[in-house]
């Protein structure tokens, strides 16, 4: 881009009468006009810089909110001054979240006086990327890292205790039910709690969809009485059966809108595709099905030699299938145009950023990519998942890479209703070949015996969210920042722990540009 600007500037004169007037240009020769006189020029210096334009992509008008903040994270890395050129000319200083106001930057510094830290670049990036409220709960707590954990560096350890403390304020990764989120999110009191599991399930649907926490709950509770159950649709079955456990039956045996179409994210060798295909047209439903993986077709047949042969099955089953899709760019991916607010059921098994060798997935330096996946992924959904619409995303309760705060927090800001979480083993969808996805696939695979590391299947959660848009405009997608290539020099943890010099310089340099790679959208590893 910078190198099409610098062509310009060079042929200014040329661009300028290309499909220009010839008389105008030789009256203007003639009088003078449009070349300044000599002694009048303007100094080199004074110039005015021109400004590039932002690399939008191509997206349409209507889908600039669905991928700003993974451009805006793109540009923020490509912008970096600290880091080393790549293909492509000279950088700018990124505007972009690049400076803290002068209040927040004195209580950075005064954490890193109260810890002891302030050299350790790696504990700034995590405290600059906090928002103000989350500076605030460090500032007022009598938290100080441990310097001399032998296991976790400071900044990782204030990266997880940042995280702890949010998710002490939640519902909890494990098993929650659909009236215990319900209370969570409106601030119920036990007495209403208890009203609502007395509730029938055609009751209980009912307030679940029209509470707004404005009008009394016991209102409502007296309006859901009154209304008749549509026979018609297949959420007015049983109608005075008990309301938590129908509606959870419900959830468990995927009993989703029959005409609505659906996708399927990051399904590494496409069972759970191929599971949730069969379901649907055992059910009789009519809606499509989207099937994706990350991955490349050919990178698909080197890890899974029996992959043909599913993708033939699915397209059998009217299923479609596209490879090198990444979730949280759909908006500019041509083979999603004119799908916006067709989805009405979303899945997303085990979410992963891709490891980063040398690093465990909770380090600061790497885990903001899993943070990011999560919220670039909900906001781009937004535009193509109908009103109404489910998303579901499995995940252990446990993970560390994508948290499954990261998972709820995200749904939340982009208007997607927690609605339950269920274990995984309780899903009528569960029994698909699960994968690692990636090389690992190729020798050994987790159905054929091989567990995942410190992973218990009792501990796997299915996060289950419904679009509910109030139609106001939400502020542009916060997303956490990367680290400055000046911080990964600086790191002493991960695979930088033993380098020095010129060749800890150098992995922090493959790093970067495998950031840059992976925001622009391209598989790494």
């Amino acid at each position: 881009m910078a190198v099409l600007s610098a062509m310009a500037a060079e042929d200014g004169t040329a661009a300028e009468y290309k499909d220009g007037d010839l008389e105008k240009a030789l009256q203007e020769a003639e009088t003078g006009e449009g070349a300044p006189a000599e002694e009048a020029e303007v100094p080199e210096e004074a110039a005015p810089e021109l400004e590039e334009p932002e690399d939008d992509e191509g997206v349409e008008e209507h889908l600039r909110d669905a991928v700003e903040g993974t451009l805006r994270l793109k540009r923020m890395l490509s912008e970096d001054e600290e880091a080393p050129e790549l293909a492509g000319g000279k950088k700018k200083k990124s505007k972009i979240e690049s400076e803290l106001s002068e209040e927040m930057q004195a209580k950075v510094n005064q954490l890193l006086t109260k810890y002891g830290l302030q050299l350790d670049k790696v504990c700034r990036h995590v405290l600059e990327g906090l928002d103000e409220a989350e500076v605030d709960m460090l500032v007022t707590s009598s938290f100080i890292p441990d310097k001399f954990n032998q296991w976790k560096g400071p900044g990782e350890l204030v990266h997880q205790h940042v995280q702890m403390l949010h998710e002490r304020a939640g519902v909890g990764g494990g098993t929650v039910d659909l009236v215990t989120t319900f209370k969570h999110r409106f601030k119920l009191t036990p007495e209403q709690e208890a009203a609502l599991r007395k509730l029938s399930h055609k009751d209980l649907r009912y307030v679940l969809k029209e509470y707004d926490g404005v009008t009394p709950l016991e209102d409502v509770i007296e309006q859901a009485a009154s209304t008749e159950a549509d026979d018609f649709e297949t959420e007015g079955v049983l109608p005075e059966a008990s309301g938590p456990s129908t509606m959870s039956r419900f959830n468990r045996l995927e009993l989703i809108d029959p005409i609505a179409d659906a996708a399927v994210f990051g399904d590494a060798n496409l069972t759970f595709a191929l599971r949730l295909t069969k379901q649907r047209k055992a059910l009789g439903h009519t809606g499509r099905i989207v099937a994706t993986t990350f991955e490349t077709l050919d990178c698909l047949r080197e890890r899974y030699k029996e992959i043909d042969e599913t993708i033939k099955t699915l397209e059998d089953h009217y299923a479609e299938v596209y490879h090198g899709v990444d979730c949280t760019r759909i908006a500019v991916d041509p083979r999603f145009k004119n799908m916006e607010d067709s989805l009405g059921a979303v899945y997303y098994n085990f979410p992963h950023a891709g490891a980063v060798s040398g690093f465990f997935d909770g380090h600061p330096c790497v885990n903001w990519r899993h943070e990011n996946l999560m919220r670039l992924f909900f906001r781009a959904l937004r535009s193509f998942v109908k009103p109404g619409g489910w998303v579901k995303v499995s995940s252990s309760k446990g993970a560390v890479g994508v948290r499954y705060s990261y998972i709820v927090g995200s749904a939340a800001e982009n208007e997607f209703m927690h609605y339950e979480t269920m274990p995984l083993l309780e899903w009528h969808l569960h029994r698909y070949g699960r994968s690692y996805g990636d090389k690992r696939d190729v020798y050994r695979r987790p159905e054929q015996g091989q567990g995942y590391n410190v992973q218990r299947a009792e501990a796997d959660m299915v996060y289950t969210f419904r679009y509910t848009p109030t139609g106001e405009v939400l502020p542009p997608q916060r997303i956490r920042l990367p680290p400055k290539f000046g911080t990964l020099c600086d790191c002493k943890d991960g695979p930088f722990k033993s380098m020095v010099g010129e060749a800890k310089k150098n992995h922090a340099t493959t790093l970067y540009k495998r950031f840059v790679t992976e925001c622009s959208g391209t598989h790494v590893g």
